[in-house]
This record gives structure tokens, sequence and C-alpha cells, in this order.
């Protein structure tokens, strides 16, 4: 099973110092927080997509290049790439250059995002949310597999004779997630093309998790790629601890109190009663992570958010060691131990895809049927 760590890049004023960082800074913190994922021995390392502030990680390629040439082990991915807003064709050329960089370290989460501004500043209609993703990702398919690629659709100019490039590496493209919080057409989406389906439940119940995550195994079932629970499914979480719960909850909650994400809504106890965020001790953490088995079925992938609220750069490593050494291997032998024969510890790599014979990555273009594109 891959265990990681995923940013989504915001600037967050520290509530207890009052002082917001620099743009500057916040991105060499993140380098820092990419290395130190490898460092203690976690699998994947992901960054957002966001152009508006309080935001800085509007470029990902970019960004994972420069860790890619710092690292050797660490998977590469995003937390999402905006399939709506980005050009398939820029999308299929910088991934690819990106795997040819990292040799192969590399998959990508597709995702609308969550900022409804950044469809007209890209000339696009967030009324068309579903269908951009839906016809986007046929294409991006499309331009990866085939050499020569013939296109008319509706929201970009038509493709003729167009070769994407370079080439995926090894001729392999890469892995693909379909990230979402609420719209089954995207689980549907997922299902269909037999891609990998990662709910980022930080803000919602385990109940609608479920929901979300049985609906992409029984389409992912129904469509042909194996049994429901063969499909690959990755999550997201949260977590703040210390060695005592009292000295976790004492230590996080101003974090907690002012952070814009959390909305100034419900208290700390009630939003961790109500969502996967944990606070308190490694062993609390564990009792808590092993339980998302429990509601969605034994999964791949787990990702946490760590550097978010305002914390300081030297808490997130503290944290990020603490679950490198702690928390993680405990959580590899016990999903291990529970996971049923026939169901895949890990979510496909690129060597994974070579070593099959790259069944998954030169697979038709989908069963016979279309995704529908709902409303959002």
């Amino acid at each position: 099973m891959q265990f990681g760590i995923f940013s989504v890049s915001d600037i967050t004023t520290d509530p207890t110092t009052g002082r917001t960082p620099t743009d500057a800074e916040r991105i060499q913190d993140m380098v820092r927080i990419a290395l130190k994922t490898e460092e203690v021995g976690l699998d994947v390392f992901a960054t957002g997509e966001h152009h508006n502030p309080p935001f800085f990680a509007s470029s990902p390629t970019t960004f994972l290049g420069y860790i890619a040439a710092q690292t050797t082990t660490l998977q590469l991915s995003t937390a999402t790439t905006l399939i709506t807003t980005n050009d398939p064709v820029k999308i299929a050329e910088d991934y690819a250059m990106l795997q040819h960089l990292s040799g192969g370290r590399v998959d990508l989460m597709m995702g609308r995002g969550n900022t409804g501004p950044v469809y007209p500043w890209f000339g696009q209609d967030i009324r068309n949310g579903i269908a951009l993703a839906v016809e986007n990702y046929h294409l991006l398919r499309r331009l990866w597999r085939e050499e020569v690629v013939d296109w008319e659709g509706k929201f970009r100019t038509p493709l003729q004779g167009f070769t994407a490039t370079p080439r995926p590496l090894d001729g392999v493209a890469p892995f693909v997630w379909h990230g979402s919080i609420r719209s089954p057409e995207i689980a549907e989406q997922a299902a269909y093309y037999g891609d990998g389906f990662f709910h980022n439940n930080i803000f919602w119940t385990m109940d609608h998790t479920a929901r979300m995550v049985d609906l992409y195994r029984r389409r992912y079932e129904h469509y042909g790629h194996g049994r429901a629970d063969q499909a690959i499914v990755g999550l997201g979480g949260q977590v703040f601890m210390a060695k005592n719960s009292q000295d976790a909850i004492k230590a996080f909650r101003p974090y907690f109190d002012v952070a814009p994400v959390y909305g100034h809504g419900p208290s700390l106890e009630e939003f961790t009663r109500a969502t996967p965020l944990t606070v308190g001790s490694p062993q609390q953490v564990i009792e808590r992570t092993l339980g998302f088995a429990d509601a969605v079925g034994d999964y791949q992938r787990q990702m946490f958010l760590m550097d978010h609220a305002g914390l300081p750069i030297d808490v997130v490593l503290e944290q990020i060691e603490i679950l490198g050494s702690e928390v993680v291997p405990v959580l590899r032998k016990e999903f291990e131990a529970r996971r049923p024969a026939g169901v895949p510890s890990d979510p496909p790599t690129h060597a994974s895809l070579i070593a099959a014979g790259d069944d998954h990555a030169n697979a038709a273009m989908g069963p016979r049927g279309r995704v529908e594109a709902g409303s959002n």
C-alpha cells in the first residue's frame, strides 16, 4: 500500500505569531516537505494546482520536475490536475516530459478543482464542468495512446494529424486517478476507463465517502475491469499528532479555530467526529486510519494533508517524521494483514504496467458506451 503527503499550497497566517509567509518561503517549504516525504520512507508526494490567492502552486509539473531531480524513489503526483481548464494537449506533453525526467515516477489525479472563478480566467464556463472533464480526458487518453490524432470536440479547436511530444516513456501513459468529492459522474468516469478513483474526503463524513467509493467499485466491475474489490481506490486524510491527545489538541486548536479552510464553523471536537481529521496520539491516528477500510473496503493509497492552516514548517516536518517512523509502518503491516488474496496492494506504477505487458495502458478507449455528462 502507498502512503504519502499532499499539499494544497495555501499561504495562511500563523495565528500564534501573526506572521504570513511569503510565496518564496512557502515554495521552499514545500520543497522541504517533499524531500522529507522520501527521507522518512513514504511513497508519494502530490501537489495541488491553483491559480488564485491564497495558493501558490500554479505549475505542478515545474515543481514536480524540480523534486524529481532531488529524489530517487518518491512517486510524484498531483492533487489535482485541472482537466477542465487546462488544454489536454498541454497536459499530455507536460506529464510525458515529467515521466522522462523522473524515470517514470509519476502519476496524476484529474479533477475539476474547487474554485469557480478559474473557469472564465481560462476561457471556460463552470456550468460545463462535468462535460469538460469528460471530453478533455477522452482526448488526453488518445494523445498518449495514438501517434497521430484527428480530433473534433465541443470545447477546443480541432486537431488534424497531431502528434503530442514527447511520447510517453516506454510507450506507457502515466497512471491516472480521478479525484472527486461529490460528483458521481467523476466516479463513473474513473470506473469506465478502469482508472483509479481518489476521494479526497478531508471535509466529508465517511458515510458520504463510502457511498462514492461503492458507486465507483460497482461500476468498475460493471465495465469489466475486474471485481469490485479490485478497483483502485485512494483516500485523503488530515492528522496532527503529539505523544498524548491532550497535547495535540492544545497545540492544533489555535490553527483550527482561525484557518479559512475550516470556515470558522464547527468546533474542533465536532469536526474530528464528523470528518477524517484526527488530532491525537500516533496510536489514535493508526486506529482511525485503519477504520477507513472498514468503510470503503481495502484500498491502495492513503494521502495526508500536513502543511495547512498556517502551521510552521518545523512543526510540519516533525509531523511527517512521526508519520513515517511511528504510524505508517504499523499501517502497512495491518492493512496488508487484512487484505484478501487477489486485491491489489498498490496502484499501478510505470514499472508494474511494463511488467504486466501494459494491459492497462494500452487497453481500448473504454468499453462500449459513454460517460454521461450531467450537471455539477
